[in-house]
């Protein structure tokens, strides 16, 4: 399995997202609670030395079964969170981004998992924050490193200004945006993090789950690949994304270690030169 550095890391290119560990909407107790805690110590077990989460994830459920799993952890897994939103007692995502509130985020996070110090933290964007409150959250994020609390500033949500006005001020190690078959809006960001050896993580790699229809999935390239090649749609479009960049690191999360295999089994599908090139120019 290839890697790529993360934050003083060097991690394989397929990790492990827990954001679908928790219930329905990524709040409250997961659905099964010992099959969550063995999807976690299998995917370990595998070879993922990668973890995406965030204490907002449940709140605290995705957290506090990694914790279960796999503490005390091994000395090679990076754990990777978020801050920037909380959630309401029904659910709801708020921001929670003010730079005293970001602070208090990773502590969060520190707290629940059960460690002195993260691998990175990403600082998840929300639409339409003035650049004064950017370079602000910037300036938590910066003490945050320098106190030993984060190893890596990651940024989640960036567009590509924000991304360079962040690096004028410090080290990014990874960048965290939406990026897939057919959604191509942050290609400038990932062209800057690839001309900078930085780690892009796409998020909804499959396609947003909020379409009722998956484009992503259902889009007859990827459904003719899956078929002449011999394996499911959702690996084929995994397969692509890792094949775009060899910065790419994919984190696909699932409560369902039959779903877990599959996406590990990723990690070694090399698509054909044609197969890539064909579904690249989707967009």
């Amino acid at each position: 399995m290839q890697r790529f550095p993360l934050a003083g890391y060097n991690v394989h290119r397929v990790g492990f997202g827990a954001m679908q560990l928790p219930g329905p909407g990524v709040f409250g107790p997961p659905r099964d609670r010992e099959q969550a805690l063995a999807v976690l110590r299998r995917a370990v077990e595998a070879g993922v030395d990668h973890i995406d989460t965030s204490q907002f994830y449940g709140p605290d459920v995705a957290n506090e079964l990694i914790r279960e799993a796999l503490h005390p952890y091994p000395d090679d897994l990076a754990l990777v969170s978020k801050v920037g939103a909380r959630r309401d007692g029904q659910g709801g995502w708020l921001p929670y981004n003010e730079p005293d509130q970001l602070r208090a985020g990773i502590e969060e996070n520190l707290r629940s998992l059960g460690v002195d110090q993260l691998a990175a933290v990403n600082l998840r964007v929300m639409e339409f924050e003035p650049d004064t409150l950017f370079t602000d959250q910037l300036g938590a994020m910066i003490t945050a490193r320098n106190e030993g609390l984060i190893a890596g500033i990651g940024l989640s949500n960036v567009s590509h200004e924000q991304l360079l006005h962040a690096l004028e001020l410090t080290e990014i190690v990874c960048v965290q945006n939406p990026f897939n078959l057919v959604d191509r809006a942050s290609q400038p960001v990932l062209d800057e993090c690839i001309a900078r050896d930085i780690a892009f993580v796409p998020f909804f790699p499959l396609g947003s789950a909020f379409h009722e229809v998956n484009p992503v999935l259902t889009h007859h390239l990827i459904e003719g690949a899956a078929k002449r090649l011999g394996y499911t749609p959702a690996q084929i479009a995994l397969a692509w994304t890792l094949g775009v960049a060899s910065n790419v690191l994919l984190i696909p999360g699932t409560s369902s270690l039959g779903h877990l295999e599959e996406n590990l089994a990723v990690a070694d599908i090399e698509l054909d030169e044609e197969t890539q090139r064909e579904l690249t120019a989707v967009a």
